[in-house]
């Protein structure tokens, strides 16, 4: 994290993937950080690419985080600072600090931009306003909306055929202070959430003997070492790249795999599968690689599986070529095409992010699970499930009742509204 700025009007930081963190303090402090923060979500509504993207906002702390703009610039013609600032007018937008210092370069695009809208106004104050506009800051204000509490429930399943379990699950909470192990079952409060990120992850382990069994834990290891340190930055308020962060995850986890199975000859073609969830306030991220899953079963029905098998057969699938049932008995079906470790060159996880609500839920299962049950009995199994088990208990062993093949291990995410 750099200091770039420290006056007696705000603080501004650039951490280490490059986000902009930006403190407001000093006279009128709180006004001027809600005009710059109304003003970019009102460029942001517009289509204006050429400006900072608001990525947080927090009223209690008068702190935003945006994407960056490049580096200032020292010198420009008069004539194309003027240009700037009139085409940032047709977004309807005037800059009331319209000088050089506000402008920066953008080098991946050779672009040049503005910033710092602290002292900035709407053109037309009668403009319709749109929902991103007008939308609650989610941190703090009147105007926020019910806290949110989460539920959880894991478990694994040796199966009916395997002489080992090779799954693992893992329930991590990590604030400023402590990093805990969270039970198979359990729930965490609104100011549990506001003050830690809570991660939970499956894993499936392969190779021969008892590698397997212990490339999935080197996999859930490596999680517990490697991520603590960074989200205790980012409890701080630093701002971190979740994508960049998951990416270094799995490649870190895939070459402590690749080296073990290259040093010892019981560890050869060692690997694991992993698909993990990353939840903070109002969205999860999730990362994935193998053939485990993730599912999103939002609150108005329905069940959508985020994630991509690697292998042939889920690509058959996902053009087209087969149907879920012939895929269930595909003799390749667990032939995987990518996973951490397993003498694979390259990693490449699939990463992405989904907003939730109450009402919604999150599941994780390998390959055990859902290897007898399609898609859309998740949400009828679910909706079965009877009150001396939990959730993820009775999925697993629902799968175990129907194939029984292999290790099974599913945890089950619930997002609840607390009453007022």
């Amino acid at each position: 994290m750099i200091t770039v700025k420290d006056t007696q009007r705000a603080t501004v930081r650039v951490s280490f993937d490059g986000q902009v963190i930006k403190q407001f303090h000093g006279p009128n402090a709180r006004h001027r950080f809600e005009n710059e923060v109304m003003i970019l979500r009102h460029l942001e509504s517009r289509g204006c690419d050429f400006v900072p993207k608001l990525l947080k906002a927090d009223r209690k702390t008068l702190t935003m985080v945006t994407t960056s703009c490049g580096s200032r610039v020292d010198h420009l013609d008069e004539e194309r600072c003027r240009e700037l600032f009139e085409e940032l007018e047709e977004y309807g937008v005037r800059h009331d600090d319209a000088e050089v210092r506000n402008v920066t370069y953008r080098q991946q695009d050779g672009r040049f931009c503005l910033i710092d809208f602290e002292f900035a106004s709407l053109l037309d104050q009668d403009l319709p306003v749109s929902p991103l506009e007008t939308e609650p800051f989610p941190e703090g204000g009147s105007g926020e909306p019910t806290p949110l509490s989460l539920l959880w429930s894991g478990h694994t399943d040796q199966g009916n055929v395997r002489k080992n379990n090779e799954d693992v699950f893992l329930g991590l909470a990590i604030d400023a202070n402590d990093v805990r192990h969270l039970g198979r079952i359990g729930q965490a409060s609104p100011e549990t959430l506001a003050q830690s990120d809570l991660l939970f992850a499956v894993s499936d382990g392969m190779g021969g003997a008892r590698s397997g069994e212990f490339a999935s834990r080197i996999a859930i290891e490596k999680i517990t070492r490697m991520l603590p340190p960074l989200l205790k930055q980012r409890s701080k308020g630093f701002a971190i790249g979740f994508e960049q962060t998951l990416e270094a995850l799995f490649s870190e986890i895939h070459k402590a795999l690749l080296y073990l199975g290259s040093s010892y000859e019981e560890c050869k073609g060692m690997g694991a599968t992993l698909s993990l969830c990353w939840f903070t306030p109002g969205k999860v991220h999730f990362a994935h690689i193998g053939d485990s899953r993730i599912y999103h079963l939002p609150v108005s029905g329905g069940i959508r599986q985020l994630t991509e098998d690697d292998t042939h057969v889920g690509w058959l699938l996902r053009t087209g070529a087969i149907r879920e049932r012939e895929a269930k008995t595909h003799p390749r079906r667990n032939m995987l095409q990518k996973a951490l470790g397993a003498e694979n060159q390259f990693v490449a996880p699939q990463i992405g992010s989904v907003s939730f609500g109450s009402g919604d839920r999150f599941m994780l299962c390998t390959d055990g699970v859902t290897d007898a049950i399609y898609n859309d009995q998740i949400p009828l199994i679910l909706a079965e499930c009877p009150k001396t088990e939990s959730l993820a208990q009775h999925l697993v062993r629902e799968g175990v009742k129907r194939s029984g093949k292999d290790n099974a291990t599913a945890a089950v995410v619930e997002i609840g509204r607390t009453k007022p």
